[in-house]
């Protein structure tokens, strides 16, 4: 009823533009997720081993500040509807273009590719949504919000477990170029965001961006590291989970992809639980809670054996790393100067990532060459020392709940 509520109090112009937001973001990780499950299938196409597979993982989060960057400077100052159009179109081209990678060096490339279009999509969607939607309820559509990469995940895992056998994995990516056909409703359905047609400081944007990041440089370097944390802690428990059901316990691509689906659901609704309570506890509060709970977990979630134990953990598990997650998309805009709020988070956000952009291939090669290629010790060390980080880091920072995201001139210093 609460969810229905938060909806039937928007306008339709503030539903189109959060629906357009949460798709992009959505249908963004749904591209990035189809690699994730086709990571065994790649490692024979190319006759190369998993670690070198995931090189792909590290060059796609590498390459994402400079999507953010680039199109976050393109949302100051043409406008975040157009900017958030020219992204989609993008990171749909290279999503196809993957599918036709004749060897691992031409796909490393076009993945590099796709991440300087991912990149661009969380910044430009957060400020577009936010600078729309009203401020009550904001931790709600925070959650939601973010748990649309958790829906792309989720779409990821049914494609996979319903087609693989049929179209397989160049089918896949092909696949993953229908989100283009989102630009449609966008033109179609949403408006420019207010507060950056009253601003109207884009033209500009890229003068602000540096003042703003110099005379804001401890709360940017401190975004920076929180994002590194938080990247780390999803990534960290996403990207190689189902290699290590596939690997290790020689699951189906069928039981994988159902697994993936339980624990997705879990990471939805963590999301929203999360984020919603940080409207009555606190931002920082909501995500040292969720990150802590994360560690009683472990031990379901990487060192069962049956299909039930594993789904639970899996569900346990997401629920406490989306749950923190959940509240950033708020967070992160809330402290953030309001003339580049199109390019400050998304691009704290993606350098954080570019500082984790590793983390598969060190865990994958750690696997292989400590573990004789077994996943739960470091999947279990993994979570044990980055939630302590992210709840370390976020209780270290500032917290401004409800900032007025309206008014592109209001004082939104940390």
């Amino acid at each position: 009823m609460e969810f229905l509520g938060h909806f039937r109090r928007l306008t339709p112009v503030q539903r189109n533009t959060f629906i357009a937001c949460f798709l992009g973001w959505s249908l963004d990780a749904f591209d990035f997720f189809i690699l994730i499950f086709c990571v065994n299938a790649l490692a024979a196409q190319y006759q190369a081993k998993v670690s070198e597979i995931t090189e792909a993982i590290f060059w796609t989060l590498a390459m994402r500040p400079v999507g953010a960057f680039l199109f976050g400077l393109m949302a100051d100052r043409f406008g975040r509807r157009p900017t958030l159009m020219v992204d989609i179109i993008a990171y749909s081209v290279f999503e196809l273009a993957s599918a036709f990678a004749p060897s691992l060096k031409v796909f490393l490339i076009v993945r590099a590719l796709f991440g300087i279009a991912m990149g661009g999509e969380w910044g430009v969607g957060a400020a577009l949504a936010f600078e729309t939607l009203p401020a009550k309820g904001r931790g709600f559509f925070s959650g939601l919000l973010q748990e649309g990469y958790v829906v792309g995940y989720l779409i990821a895992a049914l494609v996979y477990g319903a087609l693989i056998p049929i179209v397989g994995w160049r089918g896949m990516f092909v696949i993953g170029a229908l989100p283009a056909f989102l630009v449609i409703y966008i033109r179609s359905k949403v408006d420019e965001s207010p507060a950056w047609l009253q601003g109207r400081v884009s033209r500009e944007a890229e003068n602000h961006l540096g003042k703003d990041i110099v005379t804001h440089l401890s709360s940017f370097l401190f975004l920076v590291a929180l994002m590194f944390a938080f990247t780390s802690f999803s990534h960290g428990t996403q990207d190689l989970y189902p290699t290590f059901l596939q690997k290790n316990l020689q699951f189906s691509p069928h039981t994988v992809g159902l697994i993936a689906i339980i624990y997705n659901i879990g990471a939805l609704l963590g999301g929203i639980v999360f984020g919603s309570w940080s409207e009555r506890i606190g931002r920082r509060r909501a995500i040292v809670f969720a990150a802590l709970l994360s560690i009683p977990a472990i031990p379901l979630w990487a060192y069962s054996h049956s299909v039930p134990l594993l789904a639970l953990g899996g569900f346990l598990m997401q629920f406490m790393v989306q749950g923190a997650w959940g509240v950033i998309p708020a967070h992160l805009n809330e402290l953030s100067p309001p003339s580049v709020r199109g390019t400050f988070p998304g691009l704290a956000y993606q350098l954080g990532n570019l500082l984790s952009s590793r983390n598969a291939v060190l865990q994958a090669k750690f696997a292989e060459r400590r573990y004789g290629g077994s996943y739960p010790p470091v999947l279990g060390w993994t979570v044990l020392i980055i939630a302590t980080l992210v709840a370390l880091l976020t209780l270290s920072g500032p917290e401004r709940r409800g900032a007025d995201l309206s008014d592109m001139n209001s004082n939104s210093s940390p």
